[in-house]
């Protein structure tokens, strides 16, 4: 196989919707490995953070190895999967669950409604004194209230 063969052939359609194009991800490629540092830092620039970075890579490959990105920069994550959206996008789908069981019916859900979901879980957790730091078991089927829990936590 060839590097400019299609491994994934898609519609028309489908490419014209495309957030990217076949030549703007090789270019981005080709970006990230000739200059790793100012690559991953511009697109860093789309993350909402909490504290900036002293520097966006740090590598040792001798011993003792050591690998460190954005250095003493912050983020909460679950902002920037869900508050950084909700001005813009708020009804947006955030993501489609399909059921396993036939004839269950799929769930569309919104990036309000799963930030809703979030911050109430959290607010509970909370409230019944889990802090950050803390370890929190999560036994769920894939469903979509696992991912609430996930996201509640990592929130919290």
């Amino acid at each position: 196989m060839t590097q400019d063969s299609n491994v994934f052939p898609v519609s028309k359609a489908w490419a014209e919707r495309a957030y990217i194009t076949e030549e703007k991800y090789r270019a981005m490629y080709a970006q990230s490995a000739a200059e790793p540092e100012q690559f991953w830092a511009e697109q860093a620039k789309a993350f909402l953070w909490k504290a900036p970075w002293s520097r966006v890579k740090h590598t040792q490959f001798t011993s003792p190895v050591s690998i460190a990105w954005f250095e003493g920069a912050r983020l909460n994550i679950t902002e920037n999967c869900l508050d950084r959206h909700l001005a813009s996008h708020g009804e947006s789908t955030a993501y489609i669950w399909e059921a396993d069981e036939p004839g269950e019916a799929s769930r569309i859900i919104s990036y309000r409604a799963l930030y809703e979901e979030v911050c109430r879980l959290s607010n509970a957790l909370k409230a019944r004194g889990v802090a950050k730091g803390d370890r929190v078991t999560i036994y769920l089927p894939m469903i979509p209230e696992a991912a609430v829990a996930m996201l509640a936590c990592a929130r919290i």
